[in-house]
């Protein structure tokens, strides 16, 4: 039986812990939803929050793109905290997912520079498909 690409890395498990997280979003998260990656803004393609991935859950991802987007508050900052995503983020490249990072303030203080560098990433990964 073929696997349903559209289901590729999810994890069902984690369905209501992400749901909850979904509803307690960070400022910073809800920034880069709102203005950003929500009705498929960018580019045309559809992000997803909160997304079970594997064993984890991305902030955002877009399947087509095989992207996932982490926003990182303060807590990121503590060593054991790097450590888990270094991890984590490891798996997910393995995975063959690309992971971009931002700081919550980047986020919050200059949006126009993050949506500038997803838009960028976008269109560089565009074109090398073509």
């Amino acid at each position: 039986m073929a696997k349903d690409k559209s289901n590729l890395h999810y994890n069902k498990n984690l369905q209501p812990y992400a749901n909850r997280l979904r509803k307690e979003m960070t400022k910073a998260e809800a920034c880069l939803w709102k203005y950003v990656l929500k009705r498929r803004n960018m580019q045309g393609y559809q992000f997803r929050r909160q997304r079970p991935v594997l064993n984890y859950i991305a902030d955002f991802m877009c399947k087509e793109l095989m992207l996932i987007i982490e926003v990182d508050g303060i807590t990121h900052q503590r060593e054991e905290v790097i450590q888990k995503d270094e991890e984590r983020q490891k798996a997910l490249e393995k995975a063959g997912f690309t992971v971009l990072r931002f700081p919550d303030d980047e986020v919050l203080n200059s949006i126009h520079i993050v949506e500038y560098r997803l838009k960028e990433w976008i269109v560089n990964k565009v074109s090398k498909q073509h």
